[in-house]
């Protein structure tokens, strides 16, 4: 009898390289495969599990109102999808929002409004090298890693991609077709790398200076993950628009894009629209985890595990300054950048802490990225950094 990969093997597309495992719970920041054996979730499905697996206030949201209404289109009104919008419109510098399913999903719905908002010859979008905006194609334009591009030119027209922190250069690529800059405010899938807040406060002020909307792809890093609710707080910089996803249902698609009034006013009624996109059950998830997050104590908390997670990784730096150089990032997204050396073997480090049952993933090329549930405890990082440390010394 095939075994459960054997049969995923001969019936998907090549599209994943997956790990392994045959995943079949989860608790917390814990996962269990077919076997039994438990691995350590630094991953979090993607940064998409910020409250660790099946949290029960989140699992109570979904059962609850799978029992009543499941999908009803967006030609209805629900509650679940208006207690949502109320609670981000309520946390944010938004007074607008559209749902959807997922990160690509709101951020072409971005890409869309900032071009309607732009009027008629201003389509052009700026946004940064090394970024990651997605996998539709328009998404895939956006994104500023030519590894993403190759094989699917050619691509929608009208994104450039100014080099990353050089605010000269940026202004000098703005034109009468630019109409927004899009950027995240610390780029994850490009090696777990801030904006330094100079920049991105001279990117708003551009912004401001050339009539331009300002686009936040919080996809990633948004939802509690850097140790406020939006990372655009601990900047200093408000944006136009900005997207969600991964962590707003904790595990069920949901995305969300948020908007000033003023910029939100350019989209009408047929200008866009989703099938599913906020579907009562997922939007119940969300209100669960947005509950969660906005309970007093947890975000600070998260920034104090940040912290402490980063502070662990700096002493592998000194441990081994032959593969890794320095650690970067915010809250619980940290990268342990890695040495020329050290890169080279980055897939292979990742495999051999899946093989100690850790799971991680290596972003950019460069940096060791762990985004563990939001909900780790010091124990979970110690064990983490102990294996980790194994692992190294072992090069």
């Amino acid at each position: 009898m095939k075994s459960i990969m054997e049969k995923s093997d001969s019936l998907f597309m090549n599209t994943y390289g997956r790990f392994p495992a045959v995943m079949v719970e989860g608790r917390g920041y814990l996962l269990k495969d077919e076997s039994g054996r438990e691995y350590l979730d630094f991953l979090s499905g993607i940064a998409v599990c910020g409250l660790g697996h099946c949290h029960p206030d989140v699992t109570a949201a979904i059962v609850a109102q799978a029992g009543k209404l499941v999908h009803v289109s967006n030609l209805f009104y629900t509650a679940p999808q208006t207690e949502l919008a109320e609670l981000l419109v309520a946390n944010s510098f938004a007074d607008r929002i559209f749902l959807a399913n997922s990160g690509a999903e709101v951020n072409e719905a971005a890409i869309k409004l900032a071009r309607k908002h732009g009027g008629p010859g201003r389509y052009e979008i700026i946004s940064l090298q090394g970024s990651f905006h997605g996998r539709t194609l328009a998404t895939v334009a956006a994104t500023g890693q030519e590894k993403f591009h190759k094989g699917f030119e050619p691509l929608p027209e009208g994104f450039v991609h100014a080099p990353f922190g050089d605010l000269a250069a940026l202004e000098k690529m703005i034109s009468p077709k630019t109409c927004g800059i899009l950027c995240e405010p610390l780029q994850g899938e490009g090696g777990v790398r801030p904006l330094p807040k100079e920049y991105l406060r001279g990117i708003r002020t551009l912004c401001d200076k050339h009539n331009l909307v300002l686009l936040f792809d919080e996809v990633q890093v948004g939802m509690g993950r850097t140790g406020t609710l939006f990372a655009y707080e601990q900047f200093g910089v408000e944006p136009d628009i900005m997207t969600l996803a991964k962590a707003l249902g904790n595990g069920l698609p949901i995305g969300a894009m948020l908007a000033r009034e003023e910029v939100a006013a350019s989209f009408s009624p047929g200008d866009h629209a989703s099938t599913f996109g906020g579907n009562p059950v997922a939007c119940a998830a969300a209100v669960a985890v947005l509950k969660i997050m906005l309970a007093e104590g947890f975000l600070a908390a998260v920034g104090k595990k940040g912290e402490y997670l980063q502070g662990r990784l700096r002493t592998l730096v000194d441990e081994f300054p032959g593969l890794a150089s320095e650690v970067r990032g915010l809250g619980l997204i940290q990268g342990l950048v890695l040495t020329e050396k050290g890169a080279s073997l980055g897939a292979e480090i990742v495999k051999r802490l899946f093989d100690k049952g850790v799971l991680a993933n290596f972003a950019g090329g460069v940096a060791l990225r762990f985004i563990p549930p939001l909900i780790v405890d010091e124990a979970g990082v110690e064990s983490m950094v102990s294996r980790l440390r194994e692992v190294l010394a072992g090069f």
